[in-house]
């Protein structure tokens, strides 16, 4: 999870076999910060996100989905009112691929040799510590 500017929030890590949206609930969850309000307003996702289970754990915390809906998961069209989405706001999450890019300079994390997650975990809060006290100065 980053904010607009590409600065990482939260992290969750798990084995390569599990689908990015089984992550979503973990990530917020891990997301605190003090003096700070406990969720974000709006969250953009892309289409991947685009599930029941999502948009609904978003609605009960008061959270706006600005996630695409995802053709490809859906055997009939959805009936009813479409869901909220503005693609001018969802434009700015470029910030995100921003963020895996510089991620990604970071030439042991990509392959992940770690055979820990709390290993892997210290490497990730590393190369964003590095990344902060960049952008920082």
């Amino acid at each position: 999870m980053v904010d607009r500017n590409g600065l990482p929030l939260a992290c969750a890590v798990a084995p390569a076999n599990v689908h990015d949206s089984r992550l979503y609930e973990p990530t917020l969850e891990a997301f605190e910060i003090p003096e700070a309000p406990d969720r974000p307003v709006i969250i953009s996702a892309d289409a991947a996100y685009d599930a029941q289970k999502i948009r609904q754990y978003n609605r009960n915390r008061g959270i706006k989905s600005n996630i695409p809906v995802n053709r490809r998961s859906r055997e009939q069209p959805k009936r009813g009112r479409p869901f909220w989405f503005d693609p001018e706001l969802y434009k700015k999450r470029s910030a995100v691929e921003r963020f895996f890019s510089w991620i990604e300079a970071f030439k042991k994390i990509v392959p992940r040799y770690e055979r820990y997650e709390y290993s892997f975990m210290g490497l990730i809060h590393l190369a964003c510590s590095v990344m902060i006290a960049r952008i920082l100065g």
